[in-house]
């Protein structure tokens, strides 16, 4: 079945049989027109507290007053916000406990009920119109760490996973990412060798020891990353557990650096 580019499918849903099995000819013209067509039928709504936002593919002005950006001053290791501005290239006491392996990492807001919300409706309600937006917060936030990459890899999904989801929230955000920055997208450089657990719910423990282990640079990818300073994306880092195990695969494979650019992070306490 036929429908308009952009829309997203959970939407289209409920309009979809004004365009099934239509001919061909009527498609190319439906494809023109569709958009606008079901912005009438079905207005567009905030995918955190769904009133309509008329034409809009983003939050409503209220959500979007909500939102907690994340801006210097920042630790410059891990990109957590300070209260104050303590000078150039400090490092919070997390960052000097516990050094990350990877590189820098970054995110564009910090993750609340709201960010939380348009995280969900993103991966979990086929929202993908949302991740250009989302993309782009992500690019204003961590413009340093994207000039300085040579190549964009997205936290991979399981197979299992991804067949049940239908797509990788990452790899779209990594795709954007690397139109804006004019930088290489190499979604395939990385997989996710083993299932693992939601990490909803897991201690900061729990979650280092679900995903160690569970990536993977294919023996025919290496290549590609030698020598490479990597962007490594994902859309939330809660204790940084994933990133650190997906850093840690890259490095061994040959990777020069690595840094980390992620949609939203929770500042202070698991979520």
């Amino acid at each position: 079945m036929w429908w308009p580019e952009g829309i997203p499918k959970s939407r289209f849903s409920r309009f979809s049989a004004v365009f099934r099995d239509v001919p061909p000819a009527v498609g190319r013209r439906l494809r023109a027109v569709g958009p606008a067509l079901l912005d009438a039928a079905l207005p567009m709504s905030c995918p955190v507290c769904h009133q309509p936002t008329g034409n809009s593919r983003g939050l409503c002005l209220s959500c979007w007053r909500s939102i907690r950006f994340l801006e210097e001053p920042w630790c410059e290791r891990l990109g957590t916000p300070f209260p104050y501005d303590l000078g150039p290239g400090t490092l919070s006491a997390e960052a000097i406990a516990n050094p990350p392996v990877f590189s820098r990492s970054r995110a564009a807001v910090a993750y609340d009920d709201t960010t939380a919300a348009l995280v969900h409706a993103f991966k979990y309600a086929d929202r993908t119109d949302l991740g250009p937006l989302m993309a782009t917060w992500m690019a204003r936030a961590g413009r340093d760490l994207l000039s300085a990459a040579d190549l964009i890899v997205p936290v991979p999904l399981h197979r299992w996973r991804l067949l049940s989801r239908r797509y990788n929230q990452s790899a779209l955000l990594a795709g954007s990412l690397a139109e804006f920055g004019g930088k290489p997208h190499v979604p395939l450089v990385l997989v996710r060798k083993r299932a693992t657990r939601q990490q909803v719910g897991l201690s900061r423990e729990g979650r280092a020891e679900n995903v160690r282990g569970a990536f993977l640079v294919p023996p025919g990818q290496k290549a590609t990353l030698q020598g490479r300073s990597v962007l490594l994306v994902d859309d939330v880092i809660t204790t940084g557990a994933t990133v650190e195990a997906a850093t840690r695969a890259l490095l061994r494979a040959g990777a020069a650096e690595v840094n980390v650019l992620a949609f939203a992070r929770v500042v202070g306490g698991l979520a």
